[in-house]
Protein backbone atom coordinates (compact mmCIF):
# COMPACT_ATOMS: atom_id res chain seq x y z
CA UNK A 1 0.00 0.00 0.00
CA UNK A 2 1.60 3.55 -0.92
CA UNK A 3 1.30 6.43 1.48
CA UNK A 4 0.63 9.50 -0.68
CA UNK A 5 2.10 11.30 2.42
CA UNK A 6 5.93 9.63 1.58
CA UNK A 7 6.04 10.52 -1.93
CA UNK A 8 9.90 10.88 -2.14
CA UNK A 9 8.55 12.41 -5.35
CA UNK A 10 10.58 15.05 -8.19
CA UNK A 11 11.05 17.61 -4.99
CA UNK A 12 13.07 15.33 -3.27
CA UNK A 13 16.49 16.86 -3.46
CA UNK A 14 14.96 20.69 -3.13
CA UNK A 15 13.26 19.52 -0.05
CA UNK A 16 16.18 17.16 1.57
CA UNK A 17 18.69 20.23 0.94
CA UNK A 18 16.19 23.06 2.54
CA UNK A 19 19.14 24.17 5.32
CA UNK A 20 16.35 26.77 6.70
CA UNK A 21 13.67 24.14 7.01
CA UNK A 22 15.61 21.87 8.55
CA UNK A 23 17.14 24.10 10.89
CA UNK A 24 13.17 25.27 12.10
CA UNK A 25 12.88 21.48 12.89
CA UNK A 26 15.49 20.77 14.47
CA UNK A 27 15.79 24.24 16.53
CA UNK A 28 11.96 23.18 17.67
CA UNK A 29 12.95 19.86 18.62
CA UNK A 30 16.08 21.21 20.42
CA UNK A 31 12.96 23.67 22.54
CA UNK A 32 11.68 20.88 23.57
CA UNK A 33 14.74 19.12 24.86
CA UNK A 34 14.74 15.93 22.89
CA UNK A 35 16.59 13.89 20.10
CA UNK A 36 14.44 12.59 16.86
CA UNK A 37 15.93 10.05 15.09
CA UNK A 38 16.75 10.28 10.92
CA UNK A 39 13.69 8.37 10.13
CA UNK A 40 11.75 10.63 12.55
CA UNK A 41 13.15 13.87 10.69
CA UNK A 42 13.05 12.03 7.39
CA UNK A 43 9.14 11.36 7.76
CA UNK A 44 8.55 15.39 9.17
CA UNK A 45 9.54 16.57 6.03
CA UNK A 46 7.48 14.04 4.27
CA UNK A 47 10.03 10.93 3.06
CA UNK A 48 10.48 7.34 4.43
CA UNK A 49 13.83 6.11 5.39
CA UNK A 50 15.95 5.09 2.41
CA UNK A 51 19.94 5.17 2.43
CA UNK A 52 19.71 7.69 -0.38
CA UNK A 53 17.56 9.77 1.70
CA UNK A 54 19.50 9.60 4.63
CA UNK A 55 22.64 10.88 3.03
CA UNK A 56 20.93 13.59 1.60
CA UNK A 57 19.88 14.49 4.92
CA UNK A 58 23.19 14.25 6.39
CA UNK A 59 24.80 16.41 3.68
CA UNK A 60 22.76 18.93 4.57
CA UNK A 61 22.82 18.96 8.35
CA UNK A 62 26.62 19.64 7.86
CA UNK A 63 25.46 22.37 6.25
CA UNK A 64 22.82 23.31 9.01
CA UNK A 65 25.46 23.54 11.60
CA UNK A 66 28.22 25.27 9.49
CA UNK A 67 25.07 28.15 9.20
CA UNK A 68 24.88 28.04 12.68
CA UNK A 69 28.66 28.01 13.87
CA UNK A 70 28.61 30.74 11.86
CA UNK A 71 25.77 32.46 14.08
CA UNK A 72 27.31 31.88 17.43
CA UNK A 73 24.84 28.59 17.66
CA UNK A 74 25.64 25.62 19.07
CA UNK A 75 25.39 22.77 16.21
CA UNK A 76 21.88 21.08 15.76
CA UNK A 77 22.84 17.96 13.72
CA UNK A 78 24.03 15.80 17.49
CA UNK A 79 20.29 15.99 17.83
CA UNK A 80 19.80 13.56 15.26
CA UNK A 81 20.26 10.07 16.07
CA UNK A 82 19.61 6.91 15.41
CA UNK A 83 16.68 4.60 16.65
CA UNK A 84 18.71 1.88 17.69
CA UNK A 85 20.97 3.06 20.15
CA UNK A 86 20.33 6.97 19.83
CA UNK A 87 23.14 7.58 18.61
CA UNK A 88 24.31 9.49 15.69
CA UNK A 89 25.81 8.20 12.71
CA UNK A 90 29.12 7.63 11.65
CA UNK A 91 28.92 11.04 9.88
CA UNK A 92 28.98 12.76 12.80
CA UNK A 93 31.36 10.71 14.60
CA UNK A 94 34.55 10.96 11.50
CA UNK A 95 33.83 14.58 11.31
CA UNK A 96 34.83 15.36 15.84
CA UNK A 97 38.07 17.05 16.00
CA UNK A 98 37.62 16.83 20.04
CA UNK A 99 36.74 13.05 20.47
CA UNK A 100 38.38 10.21 19.70
CA UNK A 101 36.69 7.46 21.51
CA UNK A 102 34.85 4.55 20.58
CA UNK A 103 31.19 5.69 18.96
CA UNK A 104 28.87 3.47 21.14
CA UNK A 105 28.98 2.93 25.49
CA UNK A 106 29.35 5.44 27.98
CA UNK A 107 32.00 8.11 27.04
CA UNK A 108 30.21 8.41 23.37
CA UNK A 109 26.50 9.21 25.49
CA UNK A 110 28.32 11.24 27.69
CA UNK A 111 29.99 13.27 24.76
CA UNK A 112 26.73 13.20 22.82
CA UNK A 113 24.88 14.57 26.02
CA UNK A 114 27.06 16.94 26.53
CA UNK A 115 26.42 18.32 22.96
CA UNK A 116 22.93 17.78 22.85
CA UNK A 117 22.57 19.86 26.49
CA UNK A 118 24.31 23.04 24.63
CA UNK A 119 21.38 23.07 21.66
CA UNK A 120 18.77 22.52 24.48
CA UNK A 121 20.11 25.28 26.68
CA UNK A 122 20.43 27.55 23.58
CA UNK A 123 17.39 27.06 22.00
CA UNK A 124 14.88 26.70 25.10
CA UNK A 125 14.25 30.18 25.91
CA UNK A 126 14.04 31.67 22.09
CA UNK A 127 10.59 31.65 19.83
Amino acid sequence: MENPFLDDGPDIAGALADVAHIADLLQQAAREGRAVSYSELLMMLGFRFTRPNMRALCKTLDAVDREAAARGEPPLAPLVVRESDRLPGQGWWVSRRDYQGDWSGTEARSYLAGHQQRAFDFWNDRP
